[in-house]
């Protein structure tokens, strides 16, 4: 009965929904903006404060703080369903004034449309939908994080102390354009690198003179060798910076390094072969350090994991929506969840595209319908 009276309230909270979805995308959250981060958390709480849900705020210095809600379950102990998702995004500061959410032809747009505040209302909803209907058929906890476009690096505990004891993880990433969800996601290494070498008059005594930005440079290429496209490795140098001034020799030069890997020995090989190449010097007197700033560990699919996508794929496809499993090449919370043990679906989110750009979208009709499907995959994850 639970389950019956929360999709039927969801079914008629379309507009409320792109209401609250409207409010948070017009808020900056960049992932370094912690008042702002709090204040799409401060709108999210008192939404569901507004149901009569209960939130603990948990402090996080230096990025937005951690939030936690939880409904009840008619299980008493059962171990819970996690409802996870992040509220920052990778926009700069200014950007929702400069494209305010707007909805056109069906889809919604503006920073942070799809990834992922339309997953933190859908979320929210659900929880609020459960707690209306008298309680949940397993306790529910909804996760909201704050620092995942940059690899978690103050809520990974939060987020491994949360999935330890659940029952399951259904992280709110948005859908993919296809509609699908996502069932293994590749692993992510963020990397600072530091090359120092000697200044010099470049025209006066060049020959004095130690460039870190052509040490770097040969650096760069040997780091793009490592890609290997067919076991699904990348390296990208995304940013450099460099020099003193045009007519000095370059005496320091930095890049940040992203290393993109399937599976945890993958990542091993690439990291051995990273190490060796900030260790040796092409041009002689430079020296290289490397500093790993954040990091994503693979979500690879278990027993249990393939259980949980075949539940939610047989809901949808009873709602008239099939969806299959799609592997992706972001990085995700989900893998976190998945490295302790916890059964773990991936984009379970309303459906979008282009992410991280102007032209991110969301498909507004696929509000309810992916509201709906997490209601009753939830029921379905009771009654299993």
């Amino acid at each position: 009965m639970m389950a019956g009276d929360a999709v039927r309230w969801l079914e008629d909270q379309e507009g409320a929904m792109l209401s609250l979805l409207e409010e948070l995308v017009n808020i900056d959250s960049g992932s370094y903006d912690k008042p702002g981060v709090d204040a799409v958390g401060l709108r999210i709480a008192e939404f569901l404060a507004g149901h009569g849900i209960p939130v603990t705020t948990i402090p996080v210095e230096g990025y937005g703080d951690a939030l936690k809600a939880e409904v009840a379950g008619s299980g008493g102990g059962n171990r819970p369903v996690v409802l996870m998702g992040h509220r920052d995004t990778v926009f700069p500061k200014g950007e929702p004034s400069r494209r305010p959410f707007r909805i056109a032809e069906g889809r919604a747009h503006g920073p942070g449309v799809a990834d992922m505040k339309a997953g933190l209302v859908m979320n929210a909803f659900v929880l609020a939908a459960y707690h209306r209907a008298g309680g949940a058929p397993v306790p529910l906890v909804g996760l909201f994080t704050s620092d995942e476009e940059i690899g978690s690096p103050a809520c990974r505990p939060i987020i491994e102390e949360t999935a330890r004891g659940a029952r399951a993880v259904l992280n709110s990433e948005p859908g993919r354009p296809t509609g699908n969800v996502v069932t293994g996601r590749k692993g992510g290494v963020f990397m600072h690198l530091e090359v120092l070498g000697k200044a010099a008059h470049s025209g006066g005594n060049y020959a004095d003179g130690r460039s870190a930005i052509l040490e770097l440079a040969h650096k760069t290429v040997a780091f793009h060798a490592i890609t290997d496209l067919d076991r699904g490795t990348t390296v990208n140098v995304g940013l450099i910076a460099g020099g003193q001034s045009v007519n000095t020799v370059a005496p320091r030069a930095t890049c940040e390094i992203d290393l993109r890997y399937v599976t945890p020995p993958d990542r091993e090989a690439a990291m051995d072969r990273i190490a060796a190449i900030v260790a040796q010097s092409t041009v002689p007197g430079t020296t290289a350090r490397l500093t790993i700033k954040g990091e994503f560990l693979p979500l690879v699919q278990d027993e249990a994991s393939r259980t949980l996508f075949e539940t939610y794929a047989r809901v949808s496809a009873q709602q008239g929506t099939p969806v299959a499993g799609e592997f992706a090449g972001g990085c995700a919370d989900s893998g976190f969840t998945a490295s302790v043990g916890c059964p773990t679906l991936c984009a379970v989110g309303p459906v979008g595209g282009k992410a991280h750009s102007p032209e991110e979208y969301l498909e507004v009709g696929s509000l309810v319908p992916r509201a709906r499907a997490m209601a009753e995959t939830i029921a379905a994850l009771a009654a299993a």
